[in-house]
């Protein structure tokens, strides 16, 4: 089954929501980047919650760069995603990890850490990009975006994110949901979702029982009558190329490049989306050289 978010709204303009079940797309990013169990729930939480904010641009060139900065040993996490439906990332350290919780779960928020910035850099076409930064509170990823749109756009938020990674590492059921309160809700309307998101199981268990996004909506959301306003597919893809790889040696400038040739004699260059090398003869350092 492909990867997918949905988009809706209740028929009464009082909710924006997203549903998305990523599992594919971060055992993609498992693979590639070889993460630990923690890293990966980490790391596939990120991704998720980035498909799902850059699914809201109107644009297709409209970009999200999200990056995570804490004090855990996983270093930073940065995620580029975009409206249609493509996302990519990195951790520092993917092979970080930790033990697990009392209570047995993966310790995210520790491997993270509760010190730190989250960053979302918004380049939706204008002369410069919005840029907007809060601090952690929590460092499990959800909560910090919660209280990111809360500081930065004082919308009411609930966000959900869950990633079941298996014994072998790979990823069994990922998923994630953000719900946004609009004006016109009531404050008994936002008491049921609050009364429903506390009794809800956790959302990998959803995913991993095989509810799609559309029913586990209807699941959370039974008080509202909701509609569907638009559909995505989701997927780990990284947009490098030797042609932009070639573009970013142009622009390290002559010098840079003469050196390069004099002290090695060839260039090695890593996508740290995807781990593609690039490699460059001598040859065609000097070809480069007179573009």
């Amino acid at each position: 089954m492909k990867d997918y978010l949905i988009k809706g709204m209740d028929k009464e303009s009082k909710l924006r929501v997203f549903f998305a079940r990523t599992t594919q797309t971060v055992e993609e990013a498992r693979r590639i980047h070889n993460t630990s169990a923690t890293a990966t729930a980490a790391f596939g939480r990120v991704l998720t919650i980035g498909a799902i904010m850059a699914s809201g641009f109107k644009n297709d060139n409209d970009l999200l760069t999200l990056r995570i900065s804490g004090d855990g040993p996983i270093g930073n996490i940065l995620v580029v995603a975009s409206n249609n439906g493509r996302v990519k990332g990195m951790v520092d350290n993917p092979s970080a990890d930790l033990p697990s919780t009392e209570d047995g779960k993966l310790d995210v928020g520790s491997l993270v850490g509760k010190n730190g910035t989250l960053t979302a850099i918004m380049d939706l076409g204008l002369k410069e990009p919005y840029v907007g930064q809060t601090s952690l509170v929590t460092g499990e990823i959800g909560d910090d975006i919660a209280n990111f749109y809360l500081q930065s756009e004082q919308v009411p938020t609930a966000v959900g994110l869950g990633v079941l990674v298996e014994k072998n590492l790979s990823v069994k059921a990922a998923g994630g949901f953000l719900i946004q309160t609009l004006p016109d809700i009531l404050d008994e309307e936002i008491t049921k979702i609050e009364e429903s998101l506390a009794k809800a199981k956790p959302l990998s268990t959803f995913i991993d029982q095989g509810y799609t996004p559309e029913e586990i909506m209807k699941e959370i959301l039974s008080d509202f009558e909701m509609e569907i306003t638009g559909k995505l597919e989701l997927e780990y893809l990284c947009d490098c190329s030797r042609k932009r790889v070639e573009k970013v040696l142009i622009s390290l400038g002559e010098k840079e490049i003469e050196k390069i040739i004099e002290e090695d004699g060839e260039s090695e260059v890593k996508c740290h989306f995807c781990n593609t090398n690039y490699h460059f003869s001598k040859e065609e350092l000097e070809k480069i050289l007179c573009q």
